[in-house]
């Protein structure tokens, strides 16, 4: 999915405090990073609120790093009538940006909200 001519969605520097006892970045943070960007595509997508309704696939392929650059890629892989799927993959940049390593990925499941927080039709594509 990883293409250069594209732009992420969201571009994070994870701190110190985000590092577990094995010096990776905790699981949960990248995931919070991940639902963050799939929100901002969602939103986009919806034309209005949503919420994160379920989290496929998730594979966490690499540790992330400290002083590692993620870089977070969205793309709508599905369509119903009030939720969406969107594919997220997170990129750890290294080494002054030398190295690219593809850290982790997963589909996240969204669905448009009304005014009373209750699901809505998409607008049409």
């Amino acid at each position: 999915m990883t293409n250069p001519d594209r732009d992420p969605i969201l571009r994070v520097v994870p701190a110190p405090a985000d590092i577990n006892s094995n010096g990776h970045i905790f699981g949960g943070w990248v995931l919070s990073q991940m639902d963050i960007a799939g929100g901002i595509v969602a939103a986009r997508i919806a034309q209005g609120p949503t919420a994160t309704v379920a989290i496929e696939a998730m594979e966490f392929i690499a540790p992330i790093l400290l002083r590692d650059i993620i870089s977070v890629y969205a793309h709508l892989e599905r369509r119903g009538r009030t939720s969406m799927g969107i594919r997220l993959e997170v990129i750890a940049s290294r080494g002054r940006g030398e190295e690219q390593v593809k850290v982790t990925e997963g589909l996240f499941t969204f669905v448009a909200l009304d005014e009373n927080h209750r699901p809505r039709a998409l607008p049409p594509a």
